[in-house]
């Protein structure tokens, strides 16, 4: 750690955590020196420990168990260490040299005690630390081949009764249980590393139901239970490596795993298990998960694990299969289905499942928008384009959306034919309008308005309604050549706004003001607006904010 700079911490945290570590360098504690490692702890939400080593690199690096930490990240709570290195770092050797002399002298006067004085100590400590005599009674049950003792010690370790209050462990105790849930995990692949594969194996699975057992009554905000659950599968696999399981009996098991709640925990993926099922147990992994489901067509479980390994043995007709046996009415798995055959270069059957989807959809209404893209784009890269303005057309019968409309416009234009479709689709508008009045009317204006056809915007609007946010728009795209229509709708959303209080509505006001006035220009009548505004700010003389603003813009 010697020559560590703040230049150096800034880089490796990023300006705002090298900021906030600032405030953390009076709650660094606990500080230890070894060799090429500072450990210490530092107080935050609660208590963290946090190392920087450097371990030959030119650069430090460094470990802290905060959720920002555990996520690879170099924290404030590091930030605050650093500093107190570099603030410390005249005394680093004396106090590594000193760390280096206790822990001689700890060896020493372990190495001097007799055996009965070692046992002793080590009893008197386990009656101290229960922690500790779980810890030592797990190995001891481990070395003596006693797994009744090894399986009871992990049962006692995954129980969230001494953790829980109301029967749920909350975020302080979350991390005391993950730490005993740790150690399970390590007694299982200490199993393993015994040469007793074939019971860390049977621990590993039992272990995965129980901790998935309990899972949702602990608060796991810090993500440690989900890296305990990754832990647990790869002491799964690590086992199954060196026990050589039956490769039936280890298929079975990996499909009833992927469809229980436990898959969540550990994300078994049962391809990784490949070279291990052989043949053989590949094909029973795959009967298996057929039968599985055959039984439930529906699940998404199921669904997901066919898929899988359908995908990964490149059989896409069981891929598509899966997803015809449960289709949805809105023509989503249809172009799920009609993007995996045109990935594996089926164009043909692609296209039938497409438009397959547009037939059956329940309503085109609530048809999948992204299958209707689909479908559009397809026939108009294979110049089909009467094809894409009919579907187009349908869809826009069907929804009168503004988006449906731009759609339809896109591709009539393409197919020189928008002149015709504007008349029909308008004509849908127009007899919406006088059946449902304001509703259809706003949508026919909004849709004139994105067509640029102001005047036809206006006689709409008049006809069948519409919201102030159309007559502002309106109004605003009609003031040069219709002042007068424009300053009646300017002077009503004003006076709307009078009653109003709050700068939000101070700014919109003053912006009318200004659009009132430039009417009044075009109309040759300075005058009226003189008078107008003299009233305004009569009546709206106590709104110092809106008087304020009203003076900036010289009104």
């Amino acid at each position: 750690m010697s020559g560590l700079t703040e230049a150096e911490l800034r880089a490796l945290a990023g300006e705002r955590s090298f900021e906030r570590g600032l405030d953390y360098v009076d709650a660094v504690s606990r500080v230890e020196v070894g060799d090429g490692w500072i450990r210490a702890s530092v107080r935050g939400t609660e208590r963290y420990e946090v190392e920087l080593f450097q371990d030959g690199r030119k650069s430090p690096a460094g470990t802290c168990d905060c959720p920002y930490g555990q996520e690879g990240n170099f924290c404030k709570h590091l930030v605050a260490l650093g500093l107190t290195v570099i603030a410390q770092e005249v005394d680093l050797p004396r106090r590594r040299e000193s760390a280096r002399t206790r822990a001689r002298g700890l060896d020493a006067w372990l190495t001097d005690l007799s055996r009965e004085e070692l046992l002793t100590l080590v009893r008197e400590e386990m009656a101290e630390d229960r922690q500790l005599r779980r810890r030592l009674e797990l190995k001891a049950a481990s070395a003596r081949g006693d797994l009744a003792g090894v399986r009871s010690r992990i049962r006692e370790l995954l129980d969230i009764g001494p953790f829980a209050q109301y029967g749920y462990v909350e975020y302080a105790d979350a991390r005391a249980y993950a730490d005993q849930a740790g150690q399970a995990v390590s007694a299982i692949k200490a199993l393993t590393g015994s040469g007793r594969a074939s019971d860390a194996m049977e621990l590993a699975r039992e272990t995965i139901g129980l901790l998935a057992g309990v899972v949702e009554s602990i608060d796991d905000s810090d993500g440690r239970l989900s890296q305990i659950g990754a832990d647990l599968a790869d002491a799964h696999h690590d086992a199954c490596c060196a026990a050589g399981p039956d490769p039936e009996e280890l298929a079975h098991w990996l499909v009833a795993h992927a469809l229980d709640d436990a898959a969540d925990l550990t994300d078994i993926d049962p391809l990784d298990y490949g070279d291990l099922l052989g043949e053989r147990g590949m094909a029973a992994l795959r009967r298996y998960a057929a039968e599985a489901w055959q039984a439930n067509r529906t699940g998404w479980a199921e669904k997901h694990l066919m898929q899988r390994l359908a995908k990964a043995g490149r059989d896409i007709d069981t891929v598509i299969a899966v997803h015809a046996a449960d289709l949805a009415p809105n023509g989503r798995t249809h172009l799920l289905i009609a993007r995996e055959l045109d990935t594996a270069g089926r164009t043909a059957e692609a296209l039938e499942w497409a438009e397959r989807g547009i037939r059956e959809a329940e309503d085109l209404a609530a048809a999948d928008t992204a299958l209707i893209d689909h479908l559009t784009d397809r026939y108009t890269r294979t110049g089909r384009l009467a094809d894409a303005v009919t579907l187009r057309r349908d869809h826009f019968a069907a929804r009168h959306t503004l988006l449906a409309y731009q759609q339809l416009r896109a591709v009539a234009r393409a197919a020189d034919s928008w002149s015709a479709e504007r008349e029909k689709a308008l004509a849908l508008l127009r007899a919406d309008a006088e059946r449902t009045g304001a509703h259809g009317g706003r949508a026919l204006v909004d849709i004139l308005l994105d067509d640029e056809d102001v005047d036809a915007a206006w006689q709409a609007a008049g006809e069948y309604g519409a919201h102030d946010d159309q007559w502002l728009t309106l109004a605003d795209q009609s003031r040069p050549t219709r002042p007068a229509d424009a300053l009646a709708v300017y002077l009503r959303l004003a006076a709307a706004l009078t009653r109003e209080t709050g700068n939000r509505s101070y700014e919109q006001l003053v912006g009318l003001l200004l659009s009132i006035r430039d009417c009044h220009r075009r109309l040759g009548t300075p005058d009226d607006f003189t008078m107008y505004v003299t009233d305004l700010r009569a009546a709206q003389k106590r709104k110092r904010n809106l008087m304020r603003l009203m003076d900036e813009q010289g009104l």
